[in-house]
């Protein structure tokens, strides 16, 4: 069910939900929170929405999706709201705002708030420096970013130096299965000190940094992060299967190597006196890491102390083959 609503305001948006409610026999009573997306005109809407739509059959939620034009047009507003259907186990409303408008997201999204639930905040691609101290950000107990499609080249130092307990990025939850293959591939005998690590991925991809730095916090060792050719592993969505190439881990009997190989879908794990293991691992959607962020809306204490470990990461100046 969809209601289209040209020129419109939150009031008619308001209603158009509880008349859906009324009309259409949706029961829509049980949302978990209300997840608002601030988007730029020229982002994906389509793989956003779809994403939000995969993630909502985990999480029923009021999905509002803000798309901003340009600042200095005409202020106007214009909405679509769905409810079943296409919009999955959500109530989505999609807002195009241009104008004096889209500089008052927050005043626009408050009258749809769902009340007694959590907000959640998520920018798929250019976020604030500070999510924290955003207007949107203010009002959500957690704020979602997406390191790797926020164009300035530091947006991951911005993340840390302005890291609030809340805050999170997909670029680390695109990690998580990766992290568990390289937390079971060190819970094997012999359980020794790991005294130097190195890490290998492609340059522009800040999940690598990501890994790199929960290593030196995990280990308390200094990690050195190589540039490694990726363009086998990119997808159509630019993402690596997994972002780390290949992982080295020296100890005392030798050196333990977590590598990806040619399918993009299994992981070679090498370790001193043992038979390579191959382990299948999935690729990670969008929708993947957006229900696991929504998941989990704690504060996210290993993501914290792995931002703080970013400064203990040595680039190589060379590119060694891996």
């Amino acid at each position: 069910m969809i209601f289209e609503l040209p020129n419109t305001d939150t009031r008619e948006i308001s209603k158009t939900l509880v008349r859906a409610r009324e009309t259409g026999g949706q029961v829509t009573t049980s949302r978990v929170l209300t997840l608002i997306i601030v988007a730029k005109q020229r982002d994906d809407i389509e793989a956003i929405t779809k994403a939000t739509t995969e993630a909502s059959r985990e999480h029923p939620s009021r999905v509002i999706l803000l798309v901003t034009g340009d600042e200095d047009a005409e202020s106007s507003l214009d909405a679509s709201v769905s409810i079943g259907g296409d919009a999955g186990a959500s109530e989505l409303v999609i807002m195009k705002l241009a104008g004096e408008v889209s500089k008052h997201l927050v005043h626009v999204v408050t009258p749809l708030l769902l009340p007694d639930t959590p907000i959640v905040a998520w920018w798929p691609s250019s976020a604030p420096v500070d999510p924290a101290e955003d207007p949107i950000g203010k009002i959500a107990q957690r704020r979602i970013t997406d390191t790797y499609n926020d164009p300035p080249a530091d947006a991951l130092y911005n993340r840390r130096n302005n890291y609030s307990s809340g805050d999170s990025d997909l670029c680390w939850a695109r990690l998580t299965p990766w992290r568990g293959v390289v937390a079971s591939s060190l819970d094997v005998l012999p359980h020794e000190e790991v005294h130097d690590v190195r890490v290998y991925g492609a340059a522009e991809n800040p999940s690598v940094e990501l890994a790199a730095g929960w290593l030196a916090d995990r280990l308390g060792v200094t990690v050195t992060r190589y540039t490694c050719d990726m363009d086998d592993a990119i997808d159509e969505y630019g993402q690596a299967a997994v972002p780390v190439k290949r992982l080295e881990l020296d100890r005392a009997s030798g050196t333990v190597v977590l590598e990806m190989q040619e399918d993009q879908a299994t992981l070679a794990l090498s370790i001193p006196g043992r038979d390579t293991a191959l382990v299948a691992i999935n690729r990670r959607s969008e929708s993947d890491c957006l229900a696991e962020e929504l998941r989990h809306l704690d504060p996210d204490v290993a993501y914290a102390n792995t931002l703080k470990s970013l400064n203990r990461i040595e680039f190589a100046a060379d590119k060694p083959s891996a």
